[in-house]
């Protein structure tokens, strides 16, 4: 069995160690331009199915 303020100590550890975890999950999300990827795929994506809803323009027989 641990002694209270042992304990106590274990819990003040690690809840250090979850709110640093938790400002470098912000910070990495604050530093990738995560919209413009987002919206890049996006565009990409409705071109592509532009491209494949546009018909293939087909020679007329002679």
């Amino acid at each position: 069995m641990l002694h209270p303020e042992t304990h106590l100590a274990l819990h003040h550890t690690r809840t250090a160690e979850l709110h640093a975890e938790a400002e470098t999950h912000r910070l990495a999300r604050e530093a990738k331009p995560e919209r413009e990827l987002r919206a890049r795929i996006g565009w990409t994506l409705v071109e592509i199915g532009l491209r494949l809803a546009t018909p293939v323009p087909t020679s007329a027989p002679l």
